[in-house]
């Protein structure tokens, strides 16, 4: 079998990076890309830019990459569905529920593999995280708390931080713990003078009474990328900027003063940060998708996981207008 055929749609910030892996990859030929506004990161190379997504399909391929603006990710979706097509299209898979769903719909329908790109869930620690977690190294889970906060990023116009960022955090939250969101309280700012939320903190109820709290904004000079789990054995944190993970652990010591021994909650015990391999997500992310293509077993994050997201994401968005907890679904 020859190596599969793939294009690109959309050339921009994230359409750079996704062309570099794909050339980079195994057993993947990039064969055509297209971005109707040009190609600034000098992306094509040696193919033409093509117009639209019906020229790449046109140039003949198994599946594509698109990298377009969310507005755009229904139409392209189930023109792809439509022609056959696999498709790994950015995060948020769709501007709204309703349109997230008919991509999973269309895509299902035709047996096609359909993923989204929510690249924090190959970051190296989220990856080691979930393992852990799975293994009952945390026991029960508590809390799961995200921050994710930093500058404004010039490149997104059409979204706010919860559709943009927050739908990381929703993501890796549902997969590390593997339980579904059920309720959601959410607070939006809007302080650049954009028609769109630009700090938002959540709270929010997981499946089996895990709570969960988020705070996103683009309104701080620094940036921050962590998430912390909570639970019977002690505290885990993944920082996704550089990929590190450490475990805080419960005190076992038996305390002998008297005012510190009539407290039954935990103490302080051991920490330890571990030593895992880094490679790069976005690598990662696209040999996984490749290897769905292939019809092999790799974990990916599905259309329907995408639309979970979408949802939640929704969620929040009425939770900030209404003033009220949302149940999800």
């Amino acid at each position: 079998m020859g190596n599969l055929r793939a294009g690109l749609v959309g050339l921009g910030s994230m359409g750079r990076h996704h062309s570099r892996n794909m050339r980079a990859i195994d057993g993947v030929d990039l064969v055509a890309v297209a971005d109707a506004t040009g190609d600034p990161h000098g992306v094509a190379g040696n193919l033409e830019v093509l117009p639209d997504v019906d020229a790449v399909i046109a140039a003949g391929i198994d599946y594509c990459v698109v990298a377009a603006p969310t507005a755009f990710h229904h139409e392209i979706g189930l023109k792809l569905a439509d022609a056959g097509v696999h498709a790994l299209i950015e995060k948020p898979l769709a501007k709204d529920p309703t349109e997230a769903r008919e991509l999973a719909q269309a895509f299902a329908a035709k047996g096609l593999i359909g993923g989204v790109g929510h690249i924090e869930r190959y970051n190296p620690a989220i990856q080691s995280l979930r393992a852990r977690l799975a293994n009952g190294d945390l026991g029960d889970i508590y809390q799961v708390t995200t921050r994710r906060q930093g500058p404004f990023p010039p490149r997104i116009a059409d979204v706010g931080v919860i559709m943009d960022l927050a739908s990381h955090d929703i993501d890796l939250t549902a997969w590390v713990t593997q339980r579904d969101y059920e309720l959601v309280a959410a607070r939006t700012i809007f302080k650049s003078g954009r028609q769109h939320e630009d700090m938002v903190a959540a709270t929010c109820q997981l499946a089996g009474g895990v709570m969960t709290n988020h705070l996103i904004n683009w309104l701080t000079p620094t940036k921050e990328r962590l998430c912390v789990v909570t639970g019977e054995k002690g505290t885990f944190v993944a920082d996704t900027m550089t990929a590190d993970i450490t475990f805080y652990g419960n005190g076992v010591q038996v305390e002998t003063w008297d005012g510190l021994a009539q407290f039954h909650g935990v103490t302080e015990g051991d920490m330890v940060r571990f030593a895992i391999p880094k490679p790069e997500p976005l690598r990662t992310e696209h040999e996984r998708f490749r290897d769905a293509v292939l019809g092999k077993e790799s974990d990916i994050v599905t259309f329907g996981q995408g639309a979970a997201v979408v949802e939640v994401c929704a969620a929040m968005l009425e939770s900030s207008r209404t003033n009220a907890f949302v149940r999800v679904g």
